[in-house]
């Protein structure tokens, strides 16, 4: 953006999800879909509120909270700091780094059983201590150490997530189940912004606070229930 403005910034974008689509067609292999019975609108509500599919959607969501709420906030806080565009977009873009490189580690160390699915929990712990030490500490090299503890978390959480997620659907509901993790997914990623926007008008500290709460909260919440991956044909095949 500082190099070309808006008009380049779009088109690299447009571009990238150009050939991201190209690729998805040319090395995506086809699925066939599997013939499952007919199930009416409670039966869906019914199968979405277990806790089988809470916790995971849970993970997922508080995982997409914090990915949005440091892109989003940290260059606020940049900005506070009279860092220019390029200082904030470094911190940021050491946020994603950190979020793209480690999280095939740790979908590789999931499947090879080395990585406890309650390791979850302890990703959403991390990026709730980033989030709190901006809230404390208000400096560019407390940012920095945000942006690595908050990509980190969401590295170990979302492939832990999608894999319990999968894990527990019925094989014949496996899109449909998928697909309503997404959505609430989205809604995390909406409202981790909201919530720092709504406690930020008693101070951005305060909406980094509240927001490392609710991670804290959710990794709580997540801790006690997650199963093993053995476990998962047990909860499947009782759905």
């Amino acid at each position: 953006m500082v190099a070309g403005g808006y008009r380049l910034l779009f088109a690299i974008l447009g571009a990238v999800a150009f050939v991201a689509a190209l690729a998805v067609e040319c090395l995506v292999a086809d699925i066939a879909p599997i013939r499952r019975p007919r199930s009416g609108l409670i039966q869906l509500v019914r199968r979405l509120a277990r806790p089988s599919f809470l916790q995971p959607v849970l993970l997922l969501g508080a995982g997409a909270a914090s990915l949005s709420a440091g892109v989003g906030f940290l260059p606020v806080l940049g900005y506070r700091h009279h860092l220019d565009p390029i200082a904030t977009e470094a911190i940021v873009s050491l946020l994603a780094a950190t979020a793209a490189l480690l999280q095939p580690w740790a979908g590789r160390r999931l499947d090879r059983g080395r990585l406890h699915p309650a390791f979850a929990a302890g990703g959403l712990l991390v990026s709730a201590a980033g989030f709190g030490l901006v809230a404390g500490v208000s400096s560019p090299l407390a940012m920095a150490i945000a942006a690595v503890a908050i990509g980190a978390g969401v590295a170990a959480v979302t492939p832990l997530g999608f894999a319990r997620l999968a894990a527990t659907a019925p094989a014949d509901q496996l899109g449909q189940t998928m697909g309503a993790g997404e959505v609430g997914r989205e809604l995390g990623d909406a409202s981790g912004p909201a919530l720092v926007g709504a406690f930020g008008a008693f101070g951005l500290g305060a909406g980094f606070a509240a927001i490392a709460a609710a991670l804290a909260a959710c990794a709580a919440l997540a801790l006690p229930r997650v199963a093993s991956p053995e476990e998962a044909p047990a909860e499947a095949s009782a759905t």
